[in-house]
């Protein structure tokens, strides 16, 4: 049953047929929470379903605004809240089980509540939205106000709860921080302060976090200066400084999962690194508790991450992601961890019922069990598990008892229409489970298809059957005759595209299934025909709808499919009809692939014009129902009577206003009269299907939840089943006020229907029956089989793999496509032989051509290809290798380009920019280089602001000088007479500013004068104080730095360009050496100095064309010698020829012969002498040559090691200028941290500042507040305890005793009886009893007052006591009652009220402490800071040298020493010469002291016997009688204090007395008021009375004659009585009357005393 509607739709007239809700149906996907002991309770879509744990019956209360957000229950109050989930959402919270609705919240969120949560009193309630407020609210939904709130941006929070103990704390946690925050109260006002807990790191060590403000005060580095935090260095000085760490600091913290409160008010914490930490719940210390044992090792045990927590007394219950439920038992700072329970999925939520008697366990999933506990517990599960949403629903035929669903992953549900409990279940992936673990990982494999998701299902009119559509293409076939166990029966494999609809038609005869591929199978419904599969059609891809109109007067069943147009806002219906016999002529029907002809099946093509996202076929097949995609329209168009062959665009005939967003859908009912519609809105509407009218509507979804996926209506119209797309909710509808014609309709066709179906259903029964007998007496049969399948054992892995061919299956088309191949290859098998012969033929032809290819010459031969008779591959593989080709090559290009792009930045950033390049020399003869230094262009603005700060120094040099002949003039002026003393002092001072000018080195801090660099422009080291003077001076060092390289260079390139002429005077000379070793005939090399490349660096970019010269010169060389002709000087290589007889022996000479001979040695002697002295020449030239050569290198070394020298001061120079430059930018920087460091404090002392305000204001007003209050609980305490006072006096007319009696009465309370617990209920439950709300303390009161109720009886009032004087007693008694209830109350707000403000003083003394702080924090940087700016970093050059020192005294520290001026020494020394001429002075004056010593001692002697005389008069004196004021005001010190405190007291107690006296004044005056009003009625009755005498006294005149007359004594001895009582009532008044006259003359006086008393008596002196 659905209670809570609020509304009904306004459209509805009273008495017409309506839909409600029958039943909900779904599965939690938030926390399921107890609402009593006896009752759970979780949302699912727009319904909160409320389970009965003992009945299972349910109750729905229903969100009218939506689908329902977060749930929260309050069980003291019995009450559930819950938010919507819509823009600015609302909190609504209702009753139960009454669920009438209590009250609505409206706060001002603007997307989602994301928690809400009840304290246990349930006055308050907490709420957290998500983003963009992320705000925190506590709510008092009794008077629908919202106490206090804050917001925190961009915290996320998983879990929010109140300590079950204490309301004022509440505690919200997330994966990455736990705070608790305390709610303090004020009279009325209310407000939230957090607290984060600091949470360990990952290994569980607390991590020791240091004040970021305040870390480095008192560090400080003796050289660099103060020590800084990192903040200041990283330059924030706004409120990130406060949290800034550095990333290295930085170290993981545990992230918590699950937390949960104790009754001590402490807090436990899982943590998903398997921790569990305790935090104390006032000091919010953490404490990381040991685990003592480890559990026993399972295999699928894993509790590292503990998702949830419940608390239990001595521990906690905590459970993983295994599946197991642990109870960790506590003790002080460790634990033990035991098993509890085990369930079948991990657990993801733990809760006690409110009298821990029961423990509600909830998995992953969603099934939920219910622990009992007992002496023997018990697990019991109360919802199972549903994986995923339900994808599809349907009716089992008749429709009028059970229903199917079916969800993602497979699992198909039978469920009771009545009240949508569960009656079985089957899961579609579990069915291979028995082929084996090798046949499972084989199909799984191959068969992937078989274990995707499931989508669509459909069940059959005429069989006990259904039908479930996968996405591989698989279509699964159930036996539901027996609902209780289904069974699947068979299995196609259609295609291995996706199955996007099945269908079956109205009487059962087909089942249509449509796939994403664009078929459409058809397949025989009949179980009895084994679902044979009839053939298919193609439609377009992506199939929508498949609609079927299928009447019991006809014999065809009329086929309608709905596909989209792609790539235009168009679509397409395709209409065919199917014959009943086609089963008999299937064959006929479908040619050999198994598709169905288009001319058997009537196929006709129609668009439309624009987008539908449903269509319907009429049952008359006149008209199609269309449900528009882009616009909110539903359309009827009209179908040609005419056939047609082509495309016929249909036109919209009817055209109705949908009243639907976002994409829909549209149903027929059974008999073809309603017209269902549902979208992403979630509301069903139903239309009536000629005119189009919607005339019944109901909302079951929400649009939050993207509204209704499916829906079915029943076969008789009476029942709607409504499937919700992403909530996970199935809704039944059941017609309310449902009868006349649309009720006869339906039930007509319904009878009719089933009538017909009659006959076909029991056949079909019938064989699924023997079907289901068959497989029973099989399955023993198998289990054997399968048995001995498992004792088989297959070593190979091949033939694993063989096994799985084998085992692959395929779908219906394909083998149908095999079929028809292999029915063309029998058909075609002789011209396919033929054809083969052709071609083998062809091939040897072409091969014995290539053989003859490969003999022919080189011009005739024929490239391969050209006799490739391929043509077309052939080019296409020519085509493919050129842009293959192409592709390498761009790639290459592309490569090269990149390499020349970085080598061109390479080169313009380190040659090109380069003023001077940068080269090196080497020496000829040893291994010394020297390098210049490579120099960049100065650019316009540095150039810019050297000459800024050039002409700046001139400025200042100029002024200085003026100045000082100002100075000059004006001493001279003024000091004519000492003109010769002012020279000298006029030389000092040049000979100082020359000096100064012109620094020496050791003060200059370099050398950079020994390179002739102008240095007047520096400023001494010991000026540079301000920060522009350092920038300047910067910018001076670099233009020296620039002109010491600049002087360097041109050194380097004058010793470069004396290398290149020694290398050229070098070559020169060694054309000649090289002559004269060829003439010696020498085996000696030349050394031929040459530039290397890193002297001529140049080279490596630009080659050098010289190639052709080496060319000629070495030919020249080879052909002539090296010369052009013979020199005659060159006669060493002359020879003189023999004469031709020498051949001859020399007895066969002749004289002549003999002659010549003689001849020939004298000329061989003579020209061996000259060739010796030719050979000493030039060996002596030689020599000379070679020596000059060397002498000429040396020097050039000589000149390069002294350059190198001068290279190695320069480099020192400039690291001497660079280590300046740098200490100066350290300066700078430093000076910067000061400045961020000043700037963050003073932000931080402004915010601070601006916290004291606030704080300062919160005292104040809370002050206020306090008072205030204060003032009234004392005005309500002194009534009542006048109340108590005047009780005697209001009963002072009734005896003593009484009064006694009623006073006893008076102080007397009825007695309260508590409800007392059940002992084993005390054991269990860990909180006992917990602290009272308001509520309770409200209907504590009014108990009391009931019982009070009971004590005023009149059975209870003493005896002989009148009524009325009972009747004012127990008034005023009622009153005293009230009274101190109500001060019972001011107290207990007072005390809230005092914490509240000692609170606020704590915090206003921690805001002024940070001030105070900060303060000194900033006079210890302004410290740091001169003390920086006048302690200079300098540089001092330092002769290097051995100083020997006695007793190895070494001074290392300088820490204390100290840089001074000579002048400082010398004015020092002078000083210390006129000290000692002082001291001089001083002993000649000692002498004189002396001389007075012994008139001292005389005058001592005569003090000493004046002091005994004095000793004596003060001891007469003490002896003299003193008062005690007196004595005090002597003894004590600070008599005036004491004196101020008593009069302070004095002052007080009078202000007491004087409230008081006041009081009894004002009582006073109201009684003599009272007694007024009193004498004046008196007077008003005397004077009637009077009166009345008057006239009494004549009738008693009358009557005393003639008692007279009669002589009665009776009556007059009545008068007598009656007159002597008024006489003495009389007299009474008159005696109190007196008495109060006495009081106030009493209360008058003592008010005079009492007033006199606070007067100052002024006592003569």
């Amino acid at each position: 049953m659905v209670q809570g509607r609020e509304r009904e739709d306004s459209h509805q007239v009273s008495g017409s047929p309506s839909l409600f809700v029958r039943w909900v149906q779904g599965f939690p996907k938030q926390n399921v929470q107890f609402v009593n002991n006896e009752t759970i309770c979780y949302p699912s879509g727009n319904y909160i379903i409320f389970i009965n744990i003992k009945t299972k019956e349910k109750t729905v209360l229903q969100c009218v605004s939506g689908i329902v957000g977060i749930v929260a229950t309050n069980i003291p109050c019995e009450v559930v809240a819950f938010s919507d989930r819509r823009l600015k959402p609302l909190i609504y919270i209702y009753n139960f089980p009454g669920m009438t609705r209590r009250t609505k919240l409206k706060g001002n969120i603007l997307l989602d509540y994301t928690l809400l949560t009840f304290s246990h009193c349930g006055t308050y309630l907490a709420s957290y939205s998500t983003l963009p407020e992320y705000e925190l609210a506590l709510w008092n939904w009794e008077s629908h106000v919202i106490l206090c709130k804050k917001s925190q941006p961009g915290v996320d929070v998983s879990q929010m709860t109140f300590n079950p103990m204490n309301w004022h704390q509440l505690c919200l946690s997330s994966s990455n921080a736990v705070t608790v925050w305390n709610i303090e109260r004020s009279n009325q006002e209310h407000y939230l302060k957090p607290k984060s807990v600091k949470l360990p790191a990952e290994d569980g060590s607390i991590v020791d976090e240091t004040d970021i403000i305040f870390t480095h005060s008192l560090l400080k580095d003796p050289i660099y200066g103060p020590v800084l935090p990192l903040s200041a260095i990283a330059g924030l000085v706004g409120e990130e400084a406060e949290t800034f760490r550095p990333k290295d600091d930085l170290c993981p913290l545990l992230h918590p999962t699950m937390h949960c409160w104790t009754p001590s008010s402490d807090l436990y914490v899982g943590c998903e690194e398997g921790h569990l930490l305790m935090i104390n719940g006032d000091t919010l210390k953490v404490t990381v508790l040991n685990k003592t044992e480890e559990p026993p090792p399972l295999d699928r045990r894993n509790i590292i991450t503990p998702i949830t927590l419940a608390y239990q007394k001595e521990g906690v219950l905590a459970s993983g992601i295994d599946g197991f439920v642990y109870s960790f038992l506590i003790k002080d700072s460790s634990y033990k961890v035991q098993d509890f329970t085990e369930v079948e999925e991990p657990v993801e939520h733990l809760t006690f019922s409110p009298n821990y008697k029961m423990l509600l366990i909830q998995t992953e999933k969603g099934s939920t069990y219910i622990y009992t506990f007992g002496e023997e517990p018990t697990l019991d599960k109360i919802l199972a598990s549903c994986d995923g949403n339900f994808q599809a629903i349907d009716f089992i035929t008749p429709g009028n008892s059970h229903f199917m669903t079916l969800t993602g992953s497979g699992d198909v549900g039978i469920w009771l229409l009545d009240d949508g409990s569960p009656v079985s279940r089957i899961s579609l992936n579990t069915l291979v489970g028995k082929i084996g673990r090798l046949h499972f990982l084989v199909q799984t494999e191959c068969l992937g298809v078989y274990f995707k998701q499931s989508t669509v299902l459909a069940c059959c009119p005429s069989s006990p059957s259904a039908a479930v559509g996968t996405v591989g293409g698989s279509v699964h076939f159930l036996d539901v005759a027996d609902v209780n166990s289904p069974r699947e029966v068979h299995k196609a494999f259609l295609s291995k595209a996706s199955v996007q609809d099945v269908i079956y038609d109205q009487r059962g005869m087909y089942l249509l299934a449509g796939t994403s591929e664009g078929y459409i199978f058809v397949i025989n419904a009949k179980p009895s025909s084994s679902f044979q599969i009839l053939g298919y059609t193609e439609v377009g891809k992506g199939v929508l709808q498949i609609s079927t109109v299928s009447l019991l007067e006809t014999d065809i069943v009329e086929v309608m499919v709905l596909t989209p147009l792609p790539k235009t806002d168009r679509s397409r219906l395709e209409i065919f009809t199917l014959p009943l016999i086609l089963p008999q002529v299937a064959a006929a029907f479908a040619d050999e692939r198994g598709k169905l002809r288009d001319e058997f099946i009537h196929r006709y093509l129609y668009e439309i014009e624009h987008a539908l996202s449903s269509a319907v076929l009429d049952f008359q097949s006149q008209r199609i129902f269309g449900f528009c995609s882009h616009v909110p329209y539903i359309c009827s168009y009209l179908l040609p009577k005419k056939e047609h062959t082509g495309i016929c665009i249909l036109k919209p005939f009817q055209k109705v206003q949908s009243k639907h967003y976002g994409y829909g859908k549209l149903y027929l009912s059974s008999h073809g009269l309603w017209l269902l519609t549902a979208a992403k809105g979630g509301i069903l509407y139903i239309r009536d299907a000629y005119t189009l009218e919607m005339f019944a509507r109901c909302r079951s979804h929400s649009y939050q939840a993207q509204g209704i996926r499916s829906l079915k209506a029943s076969m008789d119209g009476q029942d709607i089943l409504v499937n919700g797309r992403n909530d996970g909710t199935l809704v039944c509808l059941k017609w309310k006020r449902f009868g006349g014609v649309l009720a006869t309709e339906s039930l007509d066709h319904c009878l009719k229907l089933l009538t017909s179906l009659n006959t076909t259903m029991n056949e079909e029964s019938a064989y699924i029956r023997r079907m289901r007998r068959d497989s029973l007496d099989l399955g023993s049969d198998n289990e054997k089989t399968a048995s001995g399948i498992k004792l088989l054992n297959i070593d190979s892995s091949q033939e694993e793999l063989v096994s799985a061919q084998d085992m692959k299956e395929i779908s219906w088309m394909e083998a149908k496509g095999q079929e028809a191949i292999k029915k063309e290859v029998n058909q075609f098998s002789k011209k396919r032989r033929e054809i083969k012969k052709g071609i083998k033929a062809l091939a040897k032809t072409v091969q014995s051509m290539m053989e003859e290819n490969e003999t022919v010459g080189h011009i005739a031969k024929l490239e391969q290809q050209e006799l490739s008779l391929d043509l077309e591959e052939l080019e296409r593989l020519h085509d493919e290798s050129e842009e293959e080709v192409a592709k390498i090559r761009k790639d290459a290009e592309m490569d090269n380009l990149a390499k020349r792009y970085l080598a061109e930045l390479i080169k313009e950033e380190c040659w090109n920019s380069m003023a001077v390049k940068g080269r090196a020399l080497k020496c000829f003869h040893i291994p010394c280089t020297v390098e210049n230094f490579p120099m960049k262009e100065r650019t316009a603005e540095e150039m810019k602001e050297l000459e800024k700060v050039l002409q700046q120094k001139k400025i200042e040099t100029e002024c200085l000088k003026l100045r000082k002949e100002i100075v000059e003039a004006q001493s001279a002026a003024s000091l004519a007479n000492n003109h010769h003393e002012e020279d000298d002092e006029e030389e000092e001072e040049e000979n100082v500013t020359t000096k100064d000018t012109n620094l020496p080195n050791y003060l200059l801090g370099s050398l950079s004068t020994d390179f002739g660099v102008d240095t007047s422009f520096l400023s001494s080291q010991l000026e540079l104080h301000s920060r522009e003077e350092k920038i300047n001076q910067i910018i001076l060092l670099k233009d020296i730095i620039y002109k010491v390289k600049t002087v360097f260079n041109n050194e380097f390139n004058a010793a470069y360009k004396q290398k290149e002429f020694e290398i050229a005077r070098v070559k020169e000379r060694n054309v000649r050496i090289q002559e004269i070793i060829l003439d010696l005939e020498l085996e000696e090399t030349v050394w031929q100095p040459e530039f290397e490349d890193c002297e001529k660096p140049e080279r490596t970019l630009v080659v050098e064309d010289s190639e052709s010269s080496d060319m000629r010169h070495r030919a020249l060389m080879d052909m002539m010698g090296g010369v052009l002709e013979v020199k005659k000087e060159d006669i060493l290589r002359m020879v003189i020829p023999q004469p031709a007889f020498m051949a001859k022996p020399d007895a066969v000479w002749s004289e002549e012969e003999r002659k010549q001979f003689k001849e020939y040695e004298k000329k061989v002697k003579e020209l061996n002498e000259e060739k010796d002295k030719y050979r000493k020449s030039l060996e002596a030239e030689l020599k000379k040559l070679q020596n000059s050569i060397q002498e000429s290198t040396q020097a050039f070394d000589e000149h390069l090691k002294r350059l190198f020298e001068r290279r190695v001061k320069a480099e020192m120079v400039v690291n001497q200028e660079e280590l300046k430059i740098a200490n100066l930018i350290f300066s700078l920087l430093l000076d910067e941290e000061l400045n961020s460091r000043e700037l963050c404090l003073n932000n931080y002392l402004a915010r601070n500042q601006e916290q004291k305000i606030q704080t300062s204001e919160a005292v104040r007003n809370a002050k206020e507040d306090l008072d205030m209050y204060k003032e009234h609980y004392d005005n309500l305490l002194a009534e009542d305890k006048v109340l108590d006072r005047s009780f005697k006096k209001e009963f002072s007319e009734i005896p003593m005793h009484q009064v006694d009696l009623l006073y006893k009465l008076f102080k007397r309370r009825p007695r309260i009886q508590k409800q007392k617990t059940h002992q084993d209920t005390a054991n269990i439950v860990p909180f006992g009893e917990r602290p009272g709300s308001d509520k309770s303390n409200k209907d504590a009161f009014a108990q009391l007052m009931k019982a009070m109720d009971e004590l005023d009886n009149i059975s209870n009032m003493p005896e002989g006591l009148d009524v009325s004087v009972w009747e004012h007693f127990c008034m005023t008694r009622r009153m005293k009652v009230e009274n101190e209830q109500k001060v019972k109350q001011k107290a207990a707000g007072l005390m809230e009220m005092v914490t509240f403000l000692r609170k606020r003083v704590e915090e206003d003394e921690k805001v002024q402490q940070n001030i105070e702080k900060v303060f000194r924090e900033l006079i210890l940087l302004q410290e740091e800071k001169v003390e920086f700016q006048l302690n200079l970093t300098i540089q001092i050059l330092l002769k290097q040298g051995q100083v020997e020192l006695e007793n190895f005294q070494l001074i290392l520290e300088y820490s204390d020493a100290i840089l001074i001026n000579k002048n400082i020494i010398e004015d020092l020394n002078s000083v210390i010469r006129a000290q000692g001429q002082k001291k001089v002075t001083s002993m000649v004056e000692s002498k004189d002291v002396h001389k007075g010593i012994f008139q001292i001692e005389w005058e001592h002697k005569k003090m000493e016997m004046e002091m005994e005389d004095l000793n004596q008069k003060a001891w007469d004196i003490q002896m003299l009688f003193f008062s005690r004021d007196r004595q005090k005001f002597l003894n004590e010190p600070q008599y005036e204090t004491l004196i101020g405190i008593q009069i302070g007291v004095m002052e007080q107690t009078i202000a007491v007395l004087d409230k008081t006296h006041k009081k009894n004044v004002e009582n006073c005056k109201k009684l003599l008021k009272k007694l007024g009003r009193f004498s004046n009625h008196k007077d008003v009755a005397n004077y009637t009375l009077s009166c009345n005498l008057r006239e009494e006294l004549v009738a008693v005149s009358e009557r005393r004659d003639i008692c007279n007359a009669i002589g009665s004594k009776l009556t007059c001895e009545k008068i007598a009585k009656e007159r002597y009582e008024n006489m003495m009532q009389q007299q009474k008044l008159t005696n109190i009357s007196k008495q109060q006259a006495e009081q106030i003359s009493i209360l008058q006086a003592e008010v005079e005393r009492l007033r006199m008393r606070t007067f100052p008596a002024l006592v003569p002196m």
